[in-house]
């Protein structure tokens, strides 16, 4: 589009792709520079217990837990160090990150008044953003507990601050409500495509809203402790379905917020999606965010065509559009810090776990699953397949055996309960079946284990089963490869969980649902040649040790660094917003006015409402905006304004709605003008092509019938289909189809212009837009009204297609000053609206308008498009003229003056709801043209009255 000092520049923009590049050398340079700090920060916090073997983890029960504790405390040690270190403009050596999460890393316990324990929890979101060191990180969440009073609060703030974490404080309601309601009852299971609660509907829809309400109340009461802590230039980072609705509360306290939202679950299809109430809200509220992140490509894709098909919004490769703001979708898949599982295995009593577990099941092959009780995690299946694997394979039955870790979860729950004694029945059936007195075919725990036996366990087995029946990533499968890089054993793995696009192909996927599948696996994986299990360990093993937790924190930030780098570049592109006390005051002060107004999305009501696509019905028969009436019809009767609504629709369309006002109408792009008062007469050259109609329609009414909920306009001059309310995807593969249609038939050799829209499909003859037939209406209309003295204000709102912006770039004031009234015309010419006016390829000398152009425009501005080409008109029918009874003018008089005098700033051009465009300013609704309109005319009422009075 071209551009002007109101809304462009033609700067160097760097790409993506050398952005994140910079971004990553950056990243490498610093992780060389402080790699002797890091170490000697490792040595003095774990001088004692280093061996020559390498780090040795504190023995204790919970040494996950203690392993977390030692990254608190070397992340605040490190923050002690640099705290006092400044680059010269005094800001932090280290951008600061806010964690956003449901839960802190720490839980706390109160042991007085004002006396709180705090318990450090382990997990792989906090080992992944402890270990990372380029950023200076504060966590903010909930502590597990509820604090009614002030000095409980006060107190816990204060020992919490020394871990770097910021508490939310949620009272017992808002927890049940959010947490236990609507996070684990609603989002979670439809997240994991277990559905919506089947309870009585009155009771659930009840229970609904009122969780529904708590999840946005808690949300914004997160936002508040954002907002208290957020300094400038901080990222914040929120995290999982517990805060979808925290983007949009961050966005709307300080719109320039870095803002990420990473979800840590799977996001379902958008058929399963669109069945939450709430569904359009919360879509929303994420898009706010400057970057969206999912473990899987298939998730990020999920979400995309959620917002497309339940929003309809415009999905696109980097994400999600919604009227030129862009939310960046992408897969951010999550690892593990693998060199504490690989250290780990070198730690003496790790060592002696190994060879208890050897010595154990010494002749037998050792299978493992370690999973949450859950239903998601498939452990049925998985003991099913197993139990028929034995059943085919006899002489496996006492070379075999399965352990299985299943930690208990949601123990209260009634759903829980019931899988527990399913799986409980399911291993007795097994072991009774195929055990003897002094063996059974499986082993399973009904606890967690301390991270020093899970590493022993990881080393010793033959085969992981992982059977997750819908899984976000599922990071066993990470710590089991960390830990097989003596064994080499086969990991089998569900196509269900994320970590299968990661680790696929090492791996054995399987479907979980298919037991016989599952069972056929066991035995490849238990039979599998040794080079085989090479190969496929080798593969899974550099991927884990490469795509750490760390990296993914790291090029999370990153990405979202240079996201919002993008949105500003594109921000800068965007127009502003028009100045609406610049152009009343500009307005009062002109002698001679002339609006030009869209009709569609500019003087229409409202169709598209907030998380909806609309009303089919209401848009394909447009009223007017309710509140439009009194406005314009005081523009309209004001002596020194004249009003032009200039659109694409037919003329019977204008003359509905606009037939009781004083004004003028150029329907079909202009082709067709009449002032309410008088009869239409066309603007079209004389000899138009138009014999392509019949084909282009009867290709448009093919289409029409083979897509539901799409329809087609027939217009004179040209056709229009749209696709706007059909299946997203259906729609835009039926346009290709259509489009490479009608290039190799119907119009292969017409003089048509081929405009797409974003969900439309329109053929027009070639030259027919608004920019080339302003200056035919702006001749006409000042022989009408025997102008005699030059416009001096032009304001032009509308929104119009691309093709149709040369209107907004007609009055710009390098292309305007020279038009004028020619003095000397052939004493044949006819009148401007019958003039033999050019097919989009001619220079300006060769009009023969009442106006005439200086040579530095385009033309008819078709020639900023691609046409088809031009072949010689043939003799024409009488009926391919399409005059439609519309009258011709005889000549207007030959005088010489100027037609406009606008002196650059008393043009307005403004689009409606496009930031994409080459108008000057924007408007983003009817609402807002309505209401400017009505200030207009306000205005224009008030300085007519006071110069009444003063006469």
């Amino acid at each position: 589009m071209p551009g002007n000092k109101y809304n462009g520049n033609s700067t160097h923009i760097p790409t993506r792709v050398e952005r994140l590049l910079w971004e990553r050398e950056l990243r490498e340079q610093r992780k060389s520079s402080r790699a002797s700090y890091s170490n000697e920060v490792i040595d003095n916090h774990r001088g004692a217990e280093v061996s020559e073997n390498g780090p040795r983890f504190r023995e204790s029960d919970n040494s996950g837990v203690d392993f977390v504790e030692q990254y608190l405390e070397e992340a605040a040690a490190a923050r002690l160090l640099v705290e006092g270190c400044e680059r010269q403009d005094g800001r932090p050596f280290r951008q600061r990150l806010l964690v956003v999460a449901n839960r802190l890393p720490v839980s706390a316990v109160r042991r007085g008044e004002d006396s709180w324990s705090l318990e450090v929890s382990g997990g792989g979101l906090v080992t992944a953003l402890l270990g990372v060191k380029e950023f200076e990180a504060r966590w903010i969440g909930w502590a597990g507990v509820n604090v009614p009073d002030e000095i409980g609060q006060k107190a816990l703030t204060k020992a919490l601050a020394e871990k770097r974490c910021i508490p939310v404080f949620l009272n017992e309601e808002i927890v049940h409500q959010y947490y236990n309601g609507y996070c684990n009852n609603i989002l979670w299971p439809l997240f994991h495509y277990l559905g919506l609660p089947q309870e009585d509907r009155l009771a659930t829809t009840r229970s609904f809203q009122s969780q529904f309400a708590a999840y946005k109340e808690a949300n914004q009461m997160f936002a508040d402790v954002v907002n208290a802590h957020y300094e400038e230039g901080d990222v914040v980072w929120c995290h999982d379905y517990h805060l979808m609705y925290l983007p949009e509360c961050l966005k709307k306290y300080n719109s320039k917020m870095k803002v990420g939202w990473f979800l840590h679950t799977p996001f379902p299809s958008s058929e399963i999606h669109r069945t939450l109430p709430s569904r359009s809200e919360l879509l929303r509220s994420v898009l706010a965010a400057d970057l969206v992140g999912f473990h899987t490509y298939d998730y990020a894709r999920h979400f995309v065509s959620a917002c497309t098909r339940i929003l309809g919004l415009e999905g696109t490769p980097e994400g999600v559009e919604d009227n030129g703001k862009l939310t960046r979708v992408a897969a951010f898949p999550i690892g593990i810090d693998s060199l504490r599982f690989i250290c780990a295995l070198e730690v003496p009593r790790v060592q002696e776990h190994i060879k208890e577990l050897k010595e154990r099941f010494a002749g037998r092959k050792v299978m493992l699953g370690v999973d949450r009780l859950d239903m998601i995690k498939g452990i049925p299946q998985k003991i099913l397949a197993f139990e028929k694997f034995l059943e085919e394979n006899p002489n496996w039955r006492d070379k075999v055996v399965l352990l299985q870790i299943a930690v208990p979860t949601r123990t209260d729950v009634p759903e829980y309960q019931k899988l527990t004694s399913q799986v409980h029945e399911i291993v007795g059936r097994i072991n009774g079946r195929f055990g003897t007195l002094t063996a059974v075919p499986i082993h399973h725990l009904d606890r967690s284990l301390d991270f020093h036996a899970l590493c022993a366990l990881y080393a010793v087995t033959d085969v992981a089963l992982v059977t997750s029946l819908r899984d976000g990533m599922n990071l066993v499968s990470y710590e089991f490869v960390a830990c097989q890089d003596a064994k080499k054993g086969v990991l089998i793995l569900s196509e269900f969980a994320g970590a299968a696009q990661s680790l696929g192909a090492g791996a054995i996927l399987v479907n979980p649902w298919n037991v016989t599948e599952v069972a056929a696996s066991i035995g490849q994986a238990l039979n599998m040649p040794a080079e085989e299990r090479e190969k496929r360990h080798h593969h899974n093993f550099h991927h884990v040790t490469t795509h750490t937790a760390q990296e993914w924190a790291e090029m999370f930030v990153s990405e979202l660094n240079v996201t919002v780098v993008e949105a500003q570049l594109r921000i800068s592109k965007v127009p502003p917003e028009l100045p609406q006390s610049d152009a009343m005051e500009r307005h009062l002060q002109s002698s001679n006015r002339l609006l030009i107004l869209g009709f569609n999305a500019t003087l229409t009501e409202p169709v598209d409402s907030p998380g909806s696509r609309g009303d089919q019905i209401k848009e394909m028969d447009l009223k007017l905006h309710p509140e439009l009436k009194e406005p314009l019809t005081a523009l309209c009767n004001d002596p020194k304004t004249t009003v032009v609504v200039l659109s694409g629709s037919a003329r019977g369309d204008l003359d509905k709605n606009f037939g009781g006002y004083d004004m003028w109408l150029a329907a079909e792009n202009g082709m067709f003008l009449r002032h309410t008062a008088g009869k239409w007469m066309t603007t079209m050259p004389e000899h138009l092509n138009m014999e392509w109609v019949d084909s282009v329609k009867h290709v448009f009414r093919y289409f029409t019938e083979r897509t539901p909920r799409s329809h087609f306009d027939f217009r004179e001059t040209s056709l229009v289909w749209n696709y706007k309310y059909a299946d997203v995807e259906f729609g835009r593969l039926q346009a290709r189809d259509m489009l490479q249609h009608l290039w190799t038939g119907p119009i292969s050799n017409a003089s048509v212009d081929v405009v797409q829209g974003s969900r439309s499909v329109e053929v027009r003859a070639v030259g027919v837009t608004k920019g080339a037939a302003i200056d035919r209406i702006l001749g006409e209309i000042v022989h009408s009204k025997s102008m005699t003295t030059p416009i001096d204000y032009v304001l032009c709102i509308g929104h119009f297609v691309g093709k149709d912006e040369d209107v907004y770039t007609f009055f710009e004031p390098e292309l305007h000053q020279n038009i004028f009234f020619e003095p000397e015309l052939p004493s044949d010419a006819t009148s401007m609206t019958r003039s033999k006016a050019t097919d989009g390829a001619r220079l300006p000398a060769e009009r023969r308008a009442s106006l005439k152009l200086p040579a530095s425009r385009s033309g008819a501005k078709s020639s900023q498009t691609k046409t088809q080409r031009a072949s010689p008109a043939p003799d024409r029918k009488p009926g391919n003229n399409h005059s439609s009874g519309s009258l011709r003018r005889p000549s207007p008089e030959k005088i010489s003056w100027s037609v406009l005098d606008l002196k650059g700033d008393n043009y307005f051009s403004c689009a409606v709801g496009r930031t994409r465009t080459s108008a000057r300013y924007l408007l983003s609704s009817s609402d807002d043209v309505v209401s400017f309109l009505r200030s207009l005319a306000n205005a224009s009422s008030l300085c007519s009255s006071f110069s009444g009075l003063h006469a």
